[in-house]
Formats: structure tokens, sequence, C-alpha cells
């Protein structure tokens, strides 16, 4: 491991138990909904992806953090060990998410080349890091339109802030990372594939979160995205 690896471990550690820390204290003092600081704790954790994108310099060093959090996560969960990350009623999805991206970095992280794929790992990533935070908190706080599909009861306006945010987080990781310092061996998108490819990506993750049962569709959108991208784009 280079000196960039090791910084990156050590980064990744303090921010994941700095973000856990922090949420858990500010829901306590302020008296948030648990279902408010556990979005929010889904989101900046996925979002430290791109910090591992940049941090690290070899691939088994920067899929170490995620992987560890998929044991760590289930203890947490077993334990309640952070009330304002779990509950009792809620589905380890914090578990599954741990394993999504830990599958897509593992499959499609090449940082070294010859084939990189890792801006569709992103968009996978990003389509649930966004998407379902965004989805999951206008559908809690300004849904007023319910539907079940499967036994799960979503909201029109969550599912159209899935759409919106899915898209902005597909767009940005088929747009910025190619040919990127991060990713130098990315192949490049045309304007035309970006655009096609974020429609395509972002409804089918509107559709797999529509239709998932509580917790799953933390396993099921980044890897449907991803693997869906992948098919049709490499």
């Amino acid at each position: 491991m280079t000196k960039m690896d090791w910084l990156g471990l050590i980064a990744s550690y303090l921010y994941a138990f700095g973000i856990l820390a922090l949420f858990e204290n500010v829901g306590k003092k302020y008296q948030l909904p648990q279902f408010f600081t556990r979005k929010l704790t889904h989101l900046f954790a996925g979002l430290w992806t791109w910090g591992v994108l940049m941090l690290f310099e070899n691939k088994l060093p920067g899929l170490i953090p995620y992987a560890s959090f998929i044991i760590l996560n289930y203890l947490f969960y077993r334990k309640q060990t952070y009330g304002h990350m779990d509950s009792k009623e809620d589905s380890p999805g914090t578990v599954y998410f741990a394993v999504s991206i830990t599958l897509c970095m593992a499959f499609l992280w090449n940082p070294h080349g010859p084939a990189d794929h890792v801006s569709i790992a992103m968009a996978g990533i990003m389509a649930m890091t966004l998407g379902d935070a965004m989805a999951a908190l206008i559908g809690r706080y300004m849904g007023k339109h319910s539907f079940t599909c499967f036994n799960a009861t979503k909201t029109l306006e969550g599912s159209a802030a899935m759409l919106v945010f899915s898209a902005i987080g597909i767009f940005i990781s088929l747009w910025v990372i190619p040919g990127s310092p991060i990713a130098p061996d990315a192949p490049v998108f045309s304007f035309s594939t970006l655009l096609v490819a974020t429609g395509v990506g972002a409804v089918v993750a509107t559709v797999i979160e529509a239709v998932s049962l509580k917790g799953l569709d933390n396993l099921t959108v980044p890897l449907a995205t991803a693997a869906l991208l992948y098919l049709l784009w490499v």
C-alpha cells in the first residue's frame, strides 16, 4: 500500500465515525426524528465514495472501508449502537448499502486500467445515494399521493424526487469522472449517449426503488442501475 492508501484508510474511518457521532449527537440534542438522521447518514456515507476515488491509489485498500462496514453496520444494527441510524423496526438497509457499494466498486473500478468503468459504478451508487435519500425525505414530508406495489407503499412525490435526483447523480458521475485525474482510463461518453444513459438509468432506478421491499432498495437500486448501464454501453 502507498502512503496515499494509508491516508485514505485513516480519512475514511475518521469520516465514517465522525458522521455517525455527529448525527447521533445532533439528533439527540435537537430531538430530530430518527428517520431524518438515518437518511442524512445514508446520504453522507454514499457521498464518501468520491473521497475514496480521490484518496486511494490502489483498488484493494480502497474497498476496505465499505467492505468492513458490512460487518460493522450489521453489528450496529443488531446492538442498536446508534439509535439515530437504526431502530428495531428498520431493516438492515445500512448493511445492504455497504454491500452494494462494495460490489459495484469491486467489479467496475480498475484504477490502473485498461478497462476502468468506475463512472458506471458511481452512477449506480449516486442513484441510490442522492435519489433514495431525497425520495424518502420528500415522500415522507411532502408526499400526498401514495401507491402500493408488491406490498411496498410509496408516494408519487417521492418517486418524482427519485427520478430527478438519481438523474442528477447519474449524469454527474458519467460526465465528470471519465478522463478526469481520478479515472483517466475510464471511457468518455458522448453527450448524446450521456443523456440517454442518464434517462434510462434514472427510470430504471426509480422503478426498482418503487417495487423493492423496505431496505432492499439499498441493494437492488445501485446494482441494477450499474448492471444495466454496463450491459448497454460497455
